[in-house]
C-alpha cells in the first residue's frame, strides 16, 4: 500500500513539474450512429476499405459489470454511406473466433487484423478483411502469422508495409516485449512473403502503446508512443516516451519529445502532412483505486494532443466529449486533411464500454487578410497588366515580340534571368525545405557561381554566333532540322510541367488568405499572366521580371526580419534553437557506397552543377535572354548579374525556412494541421503579418510565380514559331507570324493552367523534389545534345538522336528502378545522352556539312564578332 501511495505522489508531482502545455482547439467532434451492440466493445479490429468502415470482435462486461466476467465477441459490423445521405451500420458475418485487443491496420487491400486474445489464449493469427461491394459482404484472407502470439500491440502502415510494435505474448502485462516486425504486402504470393524482424526501439518493452505513421519532413516514419509495462522489480511503469523509426534510412530509431502525459491504450492517427493526433488514452490517475471507486471512477482524462513531427513539439489540441480507449482511430477515406476520423466504441472507464461513434475533423483556420491587403495586391496585379498594354504598342514584328528587338539593357536581362530561375519554387518550396530539413540544398544554389564562367566560355559564344531567336537553331546548324525540332518539342513539354508547378504553389497561399479555392486562384493568376504576356511580348516579360524581383525580395526580407523579432530570445534565441535541432547543417560528408541515395556533398555539388548546366545551355527561356541584349559583352554581364543575385536570395530564403522552424517550434499551437508542408510560409503570411503587409508579401509571391509563368509562355510560343512554323514557311509575313505568336501564347498558357489544376488535386509531398525530377527528365537529354554538338566533332545527327532517346529512356529507368537521389537525375540524363550519342555516332558517317565555328575545337575569331 505504501508503495502505491508513493507512486501516486510521484505521478502527481511529475505532472506539476511539467511546464504548462500550449493549447489550441483544433478538432470538431460530431456523433454518428452508435455501434449496434448497445453495450459497446473494447479492443475491436477496426479499419477502412472500399469506402466503408469495418469493425470486428471486441470485448465487454455484461451488466452488472462489477459482478460479471468479460465476454469476447466475433460479430462483424460495417458502416456504409446511404444514398440519401447519412450512414448506417449493418451486420455482415463473424470472425473465426471471439477475439479482442489485436492490432488493426487499414490498407488498400483491406483491413489487416493482427493477433489478439480471448479469455484463455493469445494468438499469432493475421488475416485480411475485405469489403465486397457487389454482394454487401466481407471476405477473409489468411496472411502469414506473427512470429509469436501477441496481444495489446500497435500497428501502422507505411508504403504498403505493416509495422507491428510491442504487445504481450501472454495474458499478463509481465509478458510485454520490445518486438518490432514488418510485413510487406506487395510480396503477397511470393515465397518471401513473411514477417521480418526489425531492430527494437532503444527503450523499455511495452504493451498498450500508441502508434502512427507520418512524414517528418524527410520521409514517412513510424512513431511509437507511451504504453505500460511491469519492470524488473515488479512495479508498473506508465510510459510517456516517444520514438521515431525511419524505414530505409539505416534502420535507425530516434528518441523524440515525450507525450505530455501517459496515453496508454489510446489511439493516434496522422492528420495533414506532419501532425499526429492522440485522440484518447488513459493515464496513471486512479489506476490503483479502481476497485475502491468502481462506478464513482471519473473516467479517463478528456483531452487530446497534437504532435508535430518536424518541430518535435506537443500541444493540447482541445477537450474531447469522451475518452474512449482500446479502440483504434479510423479515417473514413484517404485524404488526411478533409476526410473525418472515426473513434468507434471503446472503454470510457474501467469495465465500462460505450457504443458511441464520433467523427472527428479539423477546425477550419481563420485568416486576417483584409481590405487593405487586397488593395495592395490588386494594385500590383493591375500594374502588371498595364505594363503589358504599354509594351504592346512597341511590338511591330516577331523580333520585337520574341527578342525585344535586342534592345533590352543587360541588367534588366540579368534580373529577368534571376526572377525566372527564382520563381515560386524558391519563394515557397525552398523555405519549406529548409523548414522541414536543413541547409544541405543551399549548396545546390551556390553552384551557379561555378557554372557561370563555364557557360560564358563554352556555350554563350555559339548562341551569339547563330544569332537566332530560338536556342535550338544551333542544333539544326550542327546536326539537322529534326534534332532541332526534337529538342524544341522536349523543351515545350518541360515548360508545360514547370508552369503547372509554379502556378500551383502560389495558389496554396491564395487559398489560405482568401475565400478562393486553389483552382480559382490558379485561374486568376494564370489568366492575368497570359494577358500581359500576350499583349507586351518579351519586353513586357523582362521588364515585369525586373520589377517583380524587387517586389519578391522586398516581401521576403520583411518577413524574415519580422520572424527574427518574434523569435523567443530574439536573434540569440533564434540561433540557439536552430543549432539545437541541427537546422544549419550544410554538408553531409558521406562517401560510402550508398551515398548516391543521399544528400552527400558530392551528390549536391554534382547535381547542382548539372542543374545549372541544363538551364543555361539548353533552356530556351534563359538563352532567350542572352539574345535580347545587343552584344556578347552585355550577355556576359547579364549572366553574372543573375549568378551574384543568387547569393543574397539563397541566404534569404533558406533563412526564412529556418526562421519558420524556430517560430513554430516556440509556438506549435499556431501550426495548422490542414496546411501542407509546402504552404508553411503562406501560413505565416496569413496568420502572423500585420494588416496591409500581408498583401505586399503575397504580391511578392505573385511576382515569383508570374515571372516564371510569363517567361514560359513566351518562350514556348517562340520555340514553336521559330522551330516549327518559320522553317517550313507556313506563314508568309511577319505580321501573320506575330499574330500566331500571340495565339500560341494564349494556348500554352491554358495548357499550363490545366496542368496546375491537376497538381491541385494531388497530394504532392515536396514540390521542390517534384520540380527537380521534372527538370532532369525533360531537360537532361536536351543538354546532352548541346554537349555532343559543342564538345565533339564526330557526333552526327543519327547518333545524337539515339543518344537523346537513350538518355530519356535510361533516366526513366534510373528514376523508376533505382534508389538514386533525385539530384543526380540530371547528371544521369546528361551522361547517358552524351555517352550513348557519341558511341552511336561511330556507326554512322561523320557530319557531311561544315561544322567550322560550331564546335569547341573549331572555334575561331569569326565566332564572336560582337564581343
Amino acid at each position: 500500500m505504501l508503495q502505491r501511495q508513493m507512486i501516486r505522489f510521484l505521478a502527481v508531482l511529475g505532472l506539476l513539474l511539467i511546464p504548462p502545455l500550449l493549447s489550441a482547439e483544433m478538432l470538431d467532434w460530431s456523433a454518428l450512429p452508435p455501434l449496434p451492440d448497445p453495450d459497446g466493445v473494447a479492443g475491436p479490429f477496426a479499419g477502412y476499405h472500399n469506402q466503408v468502415i469495418i469493425v470486428g470482435g471486441g470485448a465487454n462486461f455484461p451488466k452488472p459489470i462489477w459482478e460479471s466476467s468479460k465476454i469476447f465477441h466475433d460479430d462483424i459490423f460495417v458502416l456504409i454511406q446511404e444514398k440519401e445521405g447519412g450512414c448506417k451500420w449493418i451486420q455482415v458475418g463473424h470472425l473465426p473466433r471471439p477475439i479482442a485487443y489485436g492490432a488493426s491496420a487499414s490498407t488498400a487491400d483491406g483491413l489487416v487484423c493482427l493477433g489478439g486474445n480471448d479469455e484463455e489464449s493469445c494468438f499469432a493469427d493475421v488475416f485480411l478483411l475485405k469489403w465486397l461491394e457487389e454482394n454487401q459482404s466481407v471476405a477473409m484472407e489468411e496472411l502469414p502469422s506473427l512470429p509469436m502470439p501477441c496481444t495489446n500491440s500497435t500497428a501502422a502502415v507505411i508504403n504498403n508495409c505493416v509495422y507491428v510494435a510491442g504487445g504481450c505474448t501472454g495474458l499478463e502485462l509481465e509478458t510485454a516485449k520490445d518486438n518490432f516486425w514488418m510485413l510487406d504486402l506487395s510480396l503477397r504470393g511470393q515465397d518471401n512473403f513473411q514477417w521480418k524482424e526489425l531492430p527494437p526501439w532503444p527503450g523499455p518493452s511495452r504493451a498498450l502503446a500508441v502508434s502512427a505513421a507520418q512524414h517528418n519532413g524527410v520521409a514517412d516514419c513510424f512513431y511509437l508512443m507511451s504504453g505500460r509495462r511491469v519492470n524488473e522489480e515488479g512495479t508498473t511503469e506508465f510510459l510517456r516516451d516517444v520514438y521515431e523509426y525511419m524505414p530505409g534510412r539505416g534502420e535507425a530509431w530516434r528518441r523524440r519529445a515525450d507525450v505530455p502525459r501517459c496515453v496508454m491504450a489510446g489511439t493516434g492517427i496522422d492528420f495533414g502532412q506532419s501532425h499526429i493526433f492522440v485522440l484518447s488514452g488513459a493515464d496513471e490517475a486512479f489506476f490503483y483505486d479502481v476497485e475502491r471507486l468502481k462506478d464513482a471512477h471519473p473516467g479517463f482524462p478528456k483531452d487530446s494532443y497534437a504532435y508535430h513531427t518536424i518541430t518535435d513539439s506537443w500541444v493540447m489540441s482541445g477537450t474531447t466529449p469522451a475518452n474512449q480507449v482500446t479502440s483504434p482511430a479510423v479515417r473514413w477515406g484517404e485524404d488526411s486533411i478533409r476526410d473525418p476520423v472515426l473513434l468507434i466504441s471503446g472503454e470510457t472507464r474501467p469495465r465500462v464500454r460505450t457504443a458511441d461513434v464520433w467523427a472527428i475533423t479539423l477546425k477550419p483556420g481563420e485568416s486576417r487578410f483584409g481590405i487593405l491587403d487586397f488593395v495592395f495586391l490588386g494594385i500590383y496585379l493591375v500594374a502588371m497588366v498595364f505594363l503589358g498594354i504599354f509594351f504592346s504598342f512597341r511590338n511591330k514584328d516577331t523580333d520585337d515580340f520574341f527578342r525585344g528587338g535586342q534592345r533590352i539593357p543587360w541588367f534588366v536581362a540579368g534580373l529577368s534571368i534571376f526572377a525566372t530561375m527564382l520563381s515560386s519554387i524558391t519563394f515557397m518550396a525552398i523555405p519549406a525545405k529548409s523548414y522541414a530539413t536543413d541547409w544541405v540544398y543551399f549548396l545546390v544554389n551556390m553552384t551557379v557561381l561555378a557554372s557561370a564562367p563555364f557557360v560564358i566560355r563554352l556555350f554563350l559564344p555559339f548562341f551569339r554566333k547563330v544569332d537566332a531567336v530560338s536556342a535550338y537553331h544551333y542544333l539544326e546548324k550542327r546536326f539537322n532540322r529534326f534534332v532541332r525540332q526534337f529538342a524544341s518539342a522536349s523543351f515545350v513539354l518541360f515548360q508545360l510541367g514547370r508552369m503547372g508547378v509554379v502556378l500551383y504553389l502560389p495558389a496554396l497561399a491564395l487559398r489560405v488568405v482568401t475565400p478562393l479555392s486553389e483552382q480559382q486562384s490558379i485561374l486568376l493568376m494564370g489568366v492575368l499572366s497570359i494577358l500581359y504576356c500576350t499583349l507586351g511580348g518579351l519586353q513586357a516579360v523582362v521588364w515585369s521580371d525586373a520589377i517583380q524581383s524587387f517586389v519578391l525580395m522586398g516581401g521576403a526580407l520583411f518577413s524574415l526580419i519580422l520572424m527574427l523579432t518574434l523569435a523567443d530570445g530574439g536573434l540569440a534565441g533564434f540561433f540557439a534553437t536552430a543549432h539545437e535541432h541541427g537546422k544549419f547543417t550544410l554538408i553531409q560528408a558521406d562517401f560510402s557506397m550508398n551515398s548516391f541515395m543521399s544528400t552527400a556533398l558530392w551528390v549536391v555539388i554534382l547535381g547542382g552543377l548539372a542543374q545549372n548546366l541544363i538551364s543555361y545551355s539548353s533552356d530556351m527561356s534563359i538563352v532567350q535572354r542572352y539574345m535580347s541584349v545587343s552584344d556578347t559583352a552585355r550577355a556576359k554581364k547579364a549572366i553574372w548579374t543573375n549568378a551574384l543575385a543568387c547569393i543574397p536570395s539563397s541566404l534569404l530564403f533558406f533563412g526564412i525556412g529556418t526562421a519558420l522552424f524556430v517560430f513554430y517550434a516556440h509556438h506549435p499551437e499556431k501550426l495548422d494541421p490542414g496546411f501542407k508542408t509546402d504552404a508553411i510560409f503562406p501560413l505565416f503570411i496569413a496568420r502572423e503579418l500585420p494588416a496591409g503587409l500581408s498583401g505586399l508579401v503575397v504580391a511578392g509571391l505573385f511576382a515569383a510565380a508570374q515571372s516564371t509563368i510569363s517567361t514560359s509562355i513566351n518562350s514556348m510560343s517562340t520555340a514553336v514559331v521559330e522551330d516549327f512554323v518559320r522553317p517550313w514557311r507556313l506563314f508568309k509575313t511577319e505580321r501573320s507570324l506575330l499574330h500566331l505568336g500571340r495565339v500560341l501564347t494564349v494556348l500554352f498558357g491554358m495548357g499550363g493552367l490545366a496542368l496546375a489544376l491537376l497538381f491541385a488535386s494531388s497530394d504532392i509531398m515536396s514540390l521542390w523534389d517534384q520540380f527537380m525530377t521534372i527538370l532532369g527528365l525533360f531537360g537532361a537529354p536536351m543538354c546532352g545534345l548541346f554537349c555532343l554538338g559543342i564538345f565533339t566533332t564526330r557526333a552526327n545527327a543519327p547518333g545524337a538522336m539515339i543518344g537523346a532517346l537513350c538518355g530519356a529512356g535510361g533516366l526513366f529507368l534510373v528514376q523508376r528502378y533505382t534508389a538514386t537521389h533525385f539530384l543526380l537525375y540530371a547528371v544521369a540524363g546528361i551522361v547517358l545522352c552524351f555517352v550513348t550519342g557519341y558511341g552511336a555516332s561511330l556507326f554512322f558517317a561523320p557530319p557531311g556539312h561544315s561544322i567550322r565555328g560550331l564546335t569547341l575545337s573549331t572555334l575561331d575569331d569569326v565566332l564572336d564578332p560582337d564581343a
